[in-house]
């Protein structure tokens, strides 16, 4: 994931890559959204983002809390959904996943 320069408004944007995908095509680099929770504010801000990956019919949500310890070092705790699409009404059930990231800046 690489992340540009948030503006004053907290708002991001980005891009992804994957290396996990329940796919058979090729994984290509996706664009992200995001924003973040009152920047500056707090020592350990919340966010959120979105992926719509362009490889997959499908996009993801992910939300947590950035936290840095006494040495500076960042870690992205996320909870994600990510949603598929489903060619009926009757199938949105199984069109859901859920899990967690953790992410940490590599400079």
């Amino acid at each position: 994931m690489t992340i540009s320069a948030m503006n004053t408004a907290g708002t991001f944007s980005g891009s992804y890559h994957t290396a996990v995908a329940a796919t058979n095509k090729q994984t290509l680099v996706s664009p992200l959204q995001g924003v973040q929770q009152h920047p500056g504010a707090k020592r350990h801000p919340m966010f959120s983002f979105t992926v719509q990956w362009q490889f997959s019919d499908s996009t993801t949500a992910f939300v947590g809390q950035c936290f840095v310890d006494h040495r500076g070092k960042e870690t992205l705790e996320t909870t994600w959904l990510l949603r598929e699409e489903v060619l009926s009404h009757k199938d949105t059930w199984k069109a859901t996943r859920v899990g967690t990231s953790t992410f940490i800046r590599i400079k």
